[in-house]
């Protein structure tokens, strides 16, 4: 099995690294740098590895079995030094790999804490991180008794509205298999294959996401991607409002470091910081976070995050290096970047129209939106999977932040 090099003008004395999964801007980053690097990439990427010259190694991520340590092994063979998870089914590859490559055991436990969200809630409450009450849940009678025992636990009393409970897929990215929970009734519409999955009370506060570059155990760059309504929208640098909280949370994201044992790489931790201050944990991604949060970087500072991801996780990258890379957080931003994922509000459209009052907006950029093709809306189960995402920037925090959540009211298909 071999890649197809590139003429890249690649530094010899740096790492070599190999990307698993797909992202074209991800390609693109490590395209223009000075790595050499290879992907590894389901079949169905070879034709558009081939035409553009990309080095491409086919290998279905789907797929466990004896020959699962085959592509650790020739990906070692071509003296490749780390391997670099995309998205979040491959990050416990990445971690069996980079046991080879690296010849650290311990990497590929630390992968399976960081994709089970069982196993990770757990581990952070031993490393004395505070998260809400959380269980397993294996049936639909496991939720029932889970959320009559979260609101006796808050003191509820017959009449009283329930407070809610959530419910995680284990292993999923983001919002993918996330459904709120109020009342016995909402149990009853769970398909059967969403279990097993994790159960968690519900946090009243202010949710946001961290992402943090590691090289050598510290934190090399921290960003603070502010929610205005999850699943919908996010923007960066944050606030002032929850950039107050910076200390803390450099702090919170300290804890996890040590209690995850991370020497390198990148985290990608949720959070809840209640109206009384108290910082809680969510859950954290080892990959880089959905809605184009590393191209809103980009946008704000000009520094390309997935080139920083290829620093941090590289064995071969020097302090010197790494000082140079990455801007001073929130100071060296040229302004605040957006964006806002769209989800038809009918439930029959026919064409995509960009309302004047979005499009004349001086933050606006530009969208990735498609005509509908189909006419009928399939019903939201969860969170959902939005159909696009419009893109803004612009220099004051509150008008981004309003102008987020004013889109929610608008009709982007109709």
């Amino acid at each position: 099995m071999t890649a197809t090099d590139t003429e890249q003008n690649y530094n010899p004395e740096k790492g070599y690294v190999a990307l698993l999964g797909w992202s074209l801007n991800a390609i693109e980053a490590a395209d223009s740098f000075d790595r050499r690097y290879v992907v590894v990439a389901p079949e169905w990427a070879e034709e558009y590895c081939l035409k553009h010259k990309i080095p491409y190694i086919p290998w279905n991520f789907e797929r466990l079995n004896e020959r699962s340590l085959e592509i650790a092994n020739t990906l070692k063979d071509m003296g490749v030094d780390v391997s670099i998870p995309l998205y979040e089914e491959t990050v416990e590859w990445a971690g069996a790999i980079n046991s080879v490559l690296l010849d650290n055991p311990r990497l590929l436990g630390q992968s399976m804490l960081l994709r089970d969200k069982s196993l990770m809630k757990r581990r952070a409450q031993l490393g004395g991180i505070r998260v809400g009450i959380f269980e397993e849940a294996h049936d639909r009678e496991d939720v029932v008794r889970f959320l009559k025992r979260v609101n006796q636990t808050l003191l509820k009393l017959d009449g009283d509205p329930n407070d809610p409970i959530h419910l995680k897929a284990f292993d999923k990215a983001g919002c993918l298999g996330h459904r709120l929970i109020r009342t016995p009734d909402d149990v009853d519409s769970i398909p059967d294959e969403e279990f097993p999955s994790l159960m968690e009370s519900h946090l009243d506060g202010w949710e946001f996401a961290v992402e943090a570059w590691i090289h050598n155990g510290k934190i090399r760059f921290l960003n603070i991607s502010e929610y205005v309504t999850l699943g919908y929208s996010v923007f960066v640098p944050a606030t002032p409002d929850l950039e107050k909280y910076r200390p803390q949370i450099t702090r919170e994201i300290e804890k996890l470091i040590k209690t995850f044992d991370i020497d390198f790489g990148f985290v990608h931790p949720e959070y809840f910081v209640t109206s009384d201050g108290e910082m809680y944990f969510g859950e954290v991604a080892y990959r880089p976070p959905g809605f184009k949060v590393f191209e809103l970087l980009e946008r704000a500072y000009g520094f390309n995050a997935y080139q920083g991801l290829i620093l941090t996780f590289d064995p071969k990258t020097t302090e010197e290096e790494i000082t140079a890379f990455f801007p001073k957080e929130v100071v060296d931003a040229k302004g605040f970047a957006g964006c806002f994922g769209v989800y038809p509000r009918r439930r029959v459209v026919s064409q995509l129209e960009i309302p004047a009052e979005t499009e004349d907006h001086p933050y606006y950029e530009s969208n990735d939106l498609a005509a509908p093709r189909e006419q009928t809306v399939t019903k939201r189960t969860a969170f959902g999977t939005h159909w696009g995402l419009l893109y803004f920037f612009g220099e004051d925090p509150y008008v981004m932040r309003d102008l987020l959540k004013h889109q929610e009211e608008l009709d982007f298909y109709v």
